[in-house]
């Protein structure tokens, strides 16, 4: 449930990915990094790491609802800005469009896609792009 509440996850053995939140002077950051993908180069590499790449605030709302709104029970709305570090406020737009064109409940405690949401979920996630 954290990966898909758009919690911190780390990537461990050859190939893995992980997501890492940091505070740093009042902001939240995050980073995406992923490891050596084959077995023989991960286990004789000192750094496993093969990537790291920082999630800026243009793609951390869609990363968020690329997550959450796979839940059928959606997440607590206070739970965007929990785990991105923004305002709702700042997909005020998105969620009203959502909304209008019903594929988000209406209920605004709660990001929670309706039944056509979950069967337009790609439509449903563009609004967030």
């Amino acid at each position: 449930m954290n990966y898909w509440q758009f919690g911190d996850y780390l990537g461990i053995g050859a190939g893995a990915h992980g997501k890492v939140s940091q505070f740093s002077k009042l902001t939240l950051q995050q980073q995406r990094h992923h490891k050596l993908r084959q077995p023989k180069a991960y286990l004789q590499a000192l750094d496993k790491t093969a990537g790291r790449e920082p999630i800026v605030d243009d793609e951390l709302s869609f990363e968020f609802m690329l997550n959450a709104l796979r839940l059928v029970d959606g997440v607590p709305s206070e739970l965007f800005s929990a785990r991105t570090g923004l305002p709702l406020a700042s997909i005020t737009a998105q969620l009203a469009q959502a909304r209008e064109r019903g594929l988000l409940e209406s209920d605004t405690r709660l990001l929670r896609p309706t039944r056509q949401g979950r069967l337009f979920l790609n439509d449903l996630l563009g609004v967030f792009l």
